[in-house]
């Protein structure tokens, strides 16, 4: 399957009101890539943001993902147009936009990320056309379409809620708690009401636009996971590569120690 196919894959998704799940890259190692491509997600994103990845590593760690079948996206480390450009070229079949407040912001960005004449991108061969190799089929679909999702993460973008949603060319939005928690003074209190309401604000109008809403499920917990596609989200990431490691490496028996 081509990587506009795996794109289309998950539109496709979201159409019929289905779930698609992924995981997430902090670590710049292309065999751990690998693993996770192999893993059965129907993409993985690798953060720029908060991660320790540079963009000359991008081409390996989306290579490796493809190998396995699984869609690279790329969480941008900001907001920006030059940030689209490098994380697609390299190969991304889509971007994770942080921080988005506007829907003028969004709507730049969402040009930023296509070729003429959808969009502003800049035009050239690249390791996401092969060099100039697949440049007529990647000029007539994934780069006039690649995935793009909004992440909200601050109380101005719940306030424009309405107008971020109605940005043509999203495809979902994605909510990130942390961040939003932060502007609102209420740093990690996920259960205080005013940020429950906020959250509960940005689903609904979410799919009163038609527009898919997602979350990520850090602590890799099935029931947590269960819980999250019966709370109606549709773009879900399932942990990461340095928490499953994590988890997998305490010692044990330090856990039998302390049962004793």
């Amino acid at each position: 399957m081509t990587r506009y196919a795996q794109i289309e894959a998950v539109r496709q998704k979201f159409a019929h009101g289905e779930v698609s799940i992924g995981s997430w890259m902090q670590i710049p190692d292309s065999s751990i890539a690998e693993i996770l491509g192999r893993a059965g997600y129907d993409w993985v994103a690798v953060d720029l943001e908060h991660g320790t990845m540079g963009e000359r590593v991008l081409p390996d760690l989306f290579r490796a993902l493809e190998l396995g079948g699984t869609l690279p996206l790329a969480r941008l480390p900001e907001g920006t147009a030059r940030d689209c450009k490098r994380a697609l070229d390299a190969g991304a079949g889509g971007v994770i936009l942080p921080m988005i407040q506007s829907a003028a912001q969004l709507s730049s960005l969402v040009s930023a990320c296509a070729w003429p004449p959808v969009g502003t991108r800049g035009v050239g061969f690249s390791r996401a056309n092969l060099f100039g190799g697949d440049f007529d089929q990647y000029r007539d679909g994934e780069a006039r379409a690649p995935l793009v999702i909004a992440m909200i993460e601050h109380i101005e973008a719940v306030a424009n809620i309405d107008e971020i949603v109605a940005v043509p060319g999203l495809d979902a939005i994605f909510i990130g708690p942390y961040d939003l928690s932060a502007s609102m003074g209420l740093i990690g209190q996920f259960d205080h009401p005013d940020f429950r309401a906020a959250i509960e604000k940005v689903c609904q109008r979410s799919r009163a636009a038609g527009v898919p809403h997602g979350q990520h499920v850090v602590a890799p917990s099935p029931d947590a996971l269960r819980a999250s596609v019966e709370a109606g989200h549709q773009f879900i990431a399932y942990s990461m590569d340095a928490v499953f490691l994590r988890n997998a490496v305490q010692r044990p028996d330090i856990a039998l120690v302390r049962a004793k």
